[in-house]
């Protein structure tokens, strides 16, 4: 046996001991870190080296954040639809749903938080970007007006990367006037309105539900805005300074109220809604 053979062997030997099987780890895309999933799980989904926040869907989201098996979901009377015959929408919402197993990008309801009822939103990244169409923007609105009638602090928590959704055109550009108005007569009328901006919160999103917060949370490295970083500097012909966007350098300038870690998130409302409970 000559030496190449013996080492490819030894190769062979090292690799039957080192193979695991798959959906054990996963690699930090910031750091690069490999992570046993147990740990990342464990810390909410956040990489215990770099503090980098994995995305994680709505259902997780509200697991997390409210008073457990305290949600009760709003039934929606609006589905998703093809209003223009976009090609190929159909199977993209299709599509959606199944990764997500969400019927669309919002996901709606009231529920408690350290004892306390309030009314949520979540919108969900995973589906088709979080972006808003006439559904999501109909459901947003009813879980205003529902805050509004119970008299109850309204929590958004956005991961609408996607800002508002091009196949329904108009249709979905309208969902922002109307978010912005059910939103302005809610606070209007003393209503509390807390928003959680995620990575990333884009688009129509920010520029009407997301960015109207009395309190605005976010996320640690979030990107939030309206155009993205690339388009702007495509725009002004100018190079974008490092952390443009990020939830740390909205804050900087005093866009946001509060930059909290997502194992902290559900702790610091409840302080925020103890200390408004008046």
């Amino acid at each position: 046996m000559g030496w190449l053979e013996k080492t490819y062997n030894r190769i062979k030997k090292v690799k039957k001991k080192i193979d695991v099987p798959d959906g054990l780890w996963t690699k930090c895309a910031n750091c690069s870190e490999i992570v046993y999933n147990k740990t990342l799980d464990e810390n909410l989904r956040v990489c215990p080296k770099c503090n980098y926040h994995f995305y994680i869907g709505a259902c997780y989201r509200i697991d997390i954040t409210l008073d457990k098996d305290s949600f009760f979901q709003y039934n929606s009377t609006f589905n998703s639809s093809n209003p223009l015959n976009f090609p190929e929408y159909e199977e993209k919402l299709k599509k959606a749903e199944k990764s997500t197993n969400l019927d669309e990008a919002a996901l709606i309801g009231e529920g408690k938080i350290g004892g306390r009822e309030v009314a949520i939103t979540v919108t969900d990244f995973g589906f088709m970007g979080g972006s808003m169409g006439l559904v999501v923007g109909e459901r947003i609105a009813t879980v205003v007006d529902k805050a509004l009638e119970k008299h109850l602090p309204l929590i958004i928590i956005s991961g609408s990367g996607g800002g508002a959704r091009m196949q329904e055109g108009v249709l979905s550009l309208m969902q922002m006037a109307k978010v912005s108005a059910s939103l302005a007569e809610f606070k209007t009328k003393g209503g509390l309105y807390i928003s959680v901006l995620t990575h990333p919160t884009m688009g129509g999103a920010m520029a009407s539900f997301a960015s109207r917060g009395d309190i605005i949370i976010a996320e640690p490295g979030a990107l939030l805005g309206f155009a993205g970083p690339r388009v702007i500097k495509q725009t002004i012909k100018q190079q974008i300074p490092k952390g443009f966007q990020r939830s740390e350098s909205l804050l900087k300038h005093g866009m946001i109220d509060l930059v909290v870690d997502r194992n902290n998130i559900r702790s610091t409302l409840i302080k925020i809604l103890d200390f408004l409970k008046k």
